[in-house]
Order: C-alpha cells, then sequence, then structure tokens
C-alpha cells in the first residue's frame, strides 16, 4: 500500500520496488538482508548447520514443528533473525566517506595521555594492541563493542514478552558517529516471549562462529577511499550489559552469595535472613590505611589482600 503512493508521488521513471518482497530482494543483494533459523521450543539448539534439515530437537527430540490440525505449512515453535555481520562491516569501507572515517582512531584522533576522548584512549584499547600487534598493525581492522538486553516490543507491560536485540558498536569511528543510531550494527533478534536466560549461547552460535572467522583469517575487502584490497579482520574488545545480562553473558551468577564478578569465588558474604549482604570491602584498601586496623565493622580488623584479579585465561580455566 505505501510502495504504491511513493510510486505515485515520484517523479515517472523512478525505479522503486513494487512490493515488500522485491524492497527485501534489493536489501538482500546490498548485503542488508537477514537468515531465518529456527529454535527449539526449549531452547535447546537451533535447527542451524548440522541441525538444518532435522524435524526434531536434538537435545530434547522435541519437534521443531507447532502441533497442528491439517495438511497446512509447517510452522516453527520460534524463529531467530540473524543478520550476518561480515557483509555490513564490508559495506563501511564501500564509501571513501565512511572508509576514511574507520581510520579515524588511529590518524585524526587527538593523542593526549591522561585524557579519555575515545575509547582508543583507554587502558584496555592499548593493552589489547600490546598482546596483538599482528591485528594492530592494521588500522582498518574493525575493533567492536558487544552489547544485547530485553525488551517489550509491544510497549504494553501487561504483555510480558521479552525480546532480545544484540548490537555490535564499530568503535573504529570518530566518538560522535560510532554510538549513532546509523552506526549500531544489529546482528540477531532473539525471540521471546521469555528471556533466552543461561542458554543464551544456544543463540549467539551464528554469531561467534562468524566472529571467529573474522579473527582468525579475516575477509577479503575492497577499501573505497585509496582502492587497495586488504584483509579486515574484527574483535570484540568488550561487552555492554545492564547486571542482569551480564550474569548470561559472561556465565557468572550475579546473585547469591558468590554474585560479584570481581571478587569471584572469593566474595565475602554473609546471609541476612531472607537477603544477602555483601562484605570485605575494606581488603581494597592500601595495606597501611589506618581504616583496616578499626574494629568497629563486625568487631574485627582486615589483614586480607585484595581478591586476585583474574585474567583471560582464568576465565577460560575455570569455565572449563
Amino acid at each position: 500500500m505505501l510502495l504504491s503512493i511513493l510510486i505515485d508521488l515520484f517523479p515517472e521513471g523512478t525505479k522503486l520496488p513494487k512490493s515488500h518482497y522485491e524492497s527485501k530482494m534489493r536489501l538482500r543483494n546490498l548485503g542488508l538482508g537477514y537468515d531465518s533459523i529456527d529454535v527449539c521450543k526449549y531452547n535447546c539448539a537451533i535447527f542451524w548447520k548440522e541441525n538444518e534439515k532435522k524435524e526434531f530437537c536434538p537435545v530434547c527430540g522435541e519437534s521443531r514443528w507447532v502441533k497442528r490440525k491439517g495438511k497446512g505449512k509447517k510452522v516453527p515453535h520460534k524463529v531467530m533473525r540473524y543478520f550476518p555481520l561480515t557483509p555490513r562491516l564490508k559495506r563501511l569501507y564501500c564509501s571513501r566517506h565512511t572508509a576514511e572515517d574507520m581510520r579515524w582512531h588511529y590518524s585524526q584522533r587527538p593523542k593526549e595521555d591522561g585524557v579519555l576522548r575515545h575509547p582508543a584512549d583507554a587502558e584496555e584499547w592499548k593493552q589489547f594492541d600490546r598482546l596483538h600487534p599482528s591485528f594492530a598493525v592494521e588500522p582498518r581492522n574493525v575493533r567492536l563493542g558487544l552489547a544485547t538486553d530485553g525488551f517489550n516490543p509491544f510497549g504494553n507491560m501487561s504483555n510480558s514478552y521479552s525480546l532480545w536485540p544484540v548490537i555490535c558498536v564499530p568503535y573504529n569511528l570518530p566518538p560522535w558517529k560510532c554510538m549513532s543510531s546509523e552506526s549500531l550494527l544489529l546482528t540477531l533478534l532473539i525471540p521471546g516471549p521469555s528471556s533466552p536466560g543461561k542458554d543464551i549461547d544456544v543463540f549467539m552460535r551464528p554469531l561467534i562462529d562468524e566472529l571467529k572467522q573474522l579473527w582468525e583469517t579475516g575477509v577479503e575487502t575492497r577499501d573505497a577511499y585509496n582502492g587497495t584490497v586488504f584483509s579486515m579482520r574484527a574483535a570484540v574488545l568488550w561487552t555492554i550489559n545492564d547486571f542482569p545480562a551480564y550474569a548470561l553473558m559472561s556465565g557468572w551468577s550475579t546473585k547469591g552469595y558468590m554474585a560479584c564478578p570481581t571478587c569471584n569465588e572469593h566474595t565475602p558474604s554473609i546471609g541476612l535472613n531472607s537477603k544477602i549482604g555483601y562484605v570485605g570491602h575494606r581488603r581494597f584498601l592500601e595495606m597501611s590505611d589506618p581504616r583496616r586496623r578499626s574494629k568497629k565493622v563486625h568487631g574485627k580488623t582486615e589483614k586480607r589482600a585484595p581478591p586476585p584479579v583474574m585474567t583471560g585465561d582464568d576465565i577460560l580455566t575455570q569455565l572449563d
């Protein structure tokens, strides 16, 4: 309906799509389409790659399809939308203007010690460059942030539905562009009606596989700014979540006696009737601080050192 109205409004000869289907095909040809992936009713698995042709969940055995009377078209219990990241990153280099912006963090960013204007000024970015010099040597390689959270798309609080988008943020761009809505890259739409909970890793698999390829081998990309072809790689520097979503993404519960992701298994906590209190904050003070010797807190002094800082290898060992 809207397309037919637009065709009448624009001058004769304007090549507008004549149908919703045709508009979708044009977007797909631009590399901006999406894949529909069926999901198990209980979030056990996605019907993708080795499971694409299966009729039943490989984990729980539940049917892929909603039970219906008659011989109509089969309808899956859930469908996840996956928006491939690689073609969207490559398109950032299709225009000489955005291709130039993708170098901003390296060629135009003001470099002044002690001033944080852009994520590239942060110690985490610099440490990553030191650990991975082969990645850092190519400024066109893409640094990403990964954000996710649930929301009710219907705006009706009486209807409890939680849709979870997963968004990537390209930090190569200057600060006034990297966080603008036009620059945010939607990669997944995880369906409801409830939160994916601890099964979020099941839904993340297509994106993780693509990110692994972008990190390990990269993809051949044409740079419109100087007309060269290079191997573009990408890396996720950090995730952006509220505390409940952080628990789902990290696998570390942010509830209970060991809720602190920093202290990890060394979280000092005590039971307070139906609640839990977190104590031991004086451990982070200098050993010579007089407040450590005070007995005003629980009638005890504090002689313990702060909890050890966990490295990425430590976390992987813990997950195994």
